[in-house]
């Protein structure tokens, strides 16, 4: 070959091997890169109840076996974890507690992933609406809609006229922080099943009526977040049919919410171990992490 060909050929021969080495090394580099995770939210989110708790940070009552963490664990990411118990919206925006900053503070330009649940607390409707059912259930030894007949649609309309615009001001202020990041908005597993079941009543105590009322009641708060969440621009994680037949009657090892009585959290009405494990995969399942 003559010597200016030969010089082509090895020249083309180096071009060739380099746009292959930048290739080679650009995949990996892109697929390493670590996420920045913030994760906000209530009890739900905090895992409050499982076992280990986040020592430091004992008033939020949060387990280092929250649904963050075991994203975290799988994904690699880089994660900042203000879940709280007890938080409600506008604890986003202001402090919970003092010594406690406002949640969304720990929501960056940089930030590349946020999940949360929230909404729950607000108006008392998961603990107003279980102690009020609870306590009518027992009080009338299980039968009728004692709770219904007395509450009727309050705590729907309190989620409509308080629950749903607080809700989108959240996400907003939530997006503000960090407007190129994914924004993922878990609902809630069931908490009860779709009809009453007699064997349940030991451990949920909800008059027989009541359990569908309850039921609708949670898939009322479920609609109006994923609302808020598609208005907003986040993703909603629906969990509607995930957790069918993980409900809190469910027997140990099927449950993801654990039972108003002799459960094995000790804080009751709450996601265990298993399902926050399942909370976590079905959220990566949806956001195509792994």
């Amino acid at each position: 070959m003559p010597l200016p060909a030969l010089r082509r050929a090895i020249a083309a021969t180096s071009a060739l091997a380099g746009a292959l080495a930048l290739g080679v090394t650009a995949v990996p580099a892109h697929a390493t890169t670590t996420l920045n995770y913030a994760a906000l939210g209530d009890s739900y989110s905090a895992a409050s109840g499982v076992l280990p708790v986040d020592a430091g940070n004992l008033v939020c009552l949060r387990s280092t076996a929250n649904y963050p963490h075991v994203i975290a664990a799988r994904t690699g990411a880089r994660l900042t974890d203000v879940t709280c118990g007890a938080a409600q919206t506008k604890d986003f925006t202001q402090s919970q507690y003092p010594g406690v900053a406002p949640q969304a503070d720990a929501v960056t330009a940089d930030t590349d992933l946020v999940t949360l649940t929230i909404g729950g607390n607000d108006n008392n409707t998961f603990i107003g609406a279980m102690l009020a059912c609870g306590t009518a259930g027992i009080l009338s030894g299980g039968q009728g809609s004692p709770c219904k007949d007395t509450y009727g649609s309050s705590f729907d309309d309190a989620i409509d006229a308080h629950t749903y615009p607080a809700l989108r001001s959240a996400l907003h202020s939530v997006r503000a922080k960090a407007p190129g990041a994914r924004i993922a908005v878990l609902g809630y597993p069931w908490i009860t099943p779709a009809k009453a079941d007699p064997s349940c009543f030991a451990q949920l105590p909800v008059a027989s009526g009541d359990v569908p009322y309850l039921h609708a009641l949670q898939a009322h708060l479920n609609a109006v977040v994923r609302r808020a969440a598609e208005e907003t621009g986040a993703t909603y994680v629906d969990f509607s049919q995930a957790s069918e037949g993980h409900d809190a009657c469910q027997a140990v090892g099927t449950r993801w919410i654990e039972p108003l009585l002799f459960g094995q959290n000790i804080v009751p009405v709450h996601p265990n171990a298993l399902g926050e494990q399942r909370m976590a995969e079905r959220t990566m399942s949806v956001l195509g992490l792994g």
